[in-house]
């Protein structure tokens, strides 16, 4: 994995927030170390994170308000699973997920070869009334009798 491939540290969270005129609350530098620590979670698994170090008092409501607002920022981006639960993801460079869609879970997968590839390929496409922004692609799948990781 190369130097592209990690998420802002709790300092470079904390001048993100600066940037944007926005406080380095306990609340909001609570959620960022959870999300550090979960990579893909969702309000509830964020929140329980944060209780279970005791370092902040939050609430559902304020985890996915604080959530939100920094996916808004582009500090992380979101991703509906199957089971209409709003996931953020703590990882904003361009890869591959891999949804388990018997415990809605997602898993990163990196592989810069593919994307360029895809990147490529869609350089030449045209889509007629639209410019070509980005893709996003999602990888379904249940678990193996064999665990295997990608």
């Amino acid at each position: 994995m190369n130097n592209t491939h990690k998420c802002p540290n709790l300092e470079e969270f904390k001048e993100i927030l600066h940037k944007h005129s926005l406080k380095a609350t306990p609340q909001r530098l609570a959620v960022h170390e959870a999300m550090m620590s979960l990579g893909h979670a969702c309000a509830d698994m964020v929140t329980e994170a944060i209780k279970e170090k005791g370092h902040a008092k939050v609430t559902v409501a304020s985890v996915y308000n604080i959530l939100t607002h920094m996916a808004m920022l582009g500090v992380y981006h979101y991703r509906m699973s199957a089971n209409n639960k709003m996931y953020f993801d703590v990882n904003t460079f361009k890869h591959i997920h891999f949804y388990d869609h018997e415990n809605h879970t997602f898993r990163d997968v990196i592989d810069d070869e593919l994307v360029r590839l895809i990147e490529s390929h869609l350089s030449r496409k045209r889509v007629k009334g639209y410019k070509i922004e980005g893709f996003d692609i999602q990888l379904i799948g249940k678990p193996s009798r064999k665990k295997y990781l990608i």
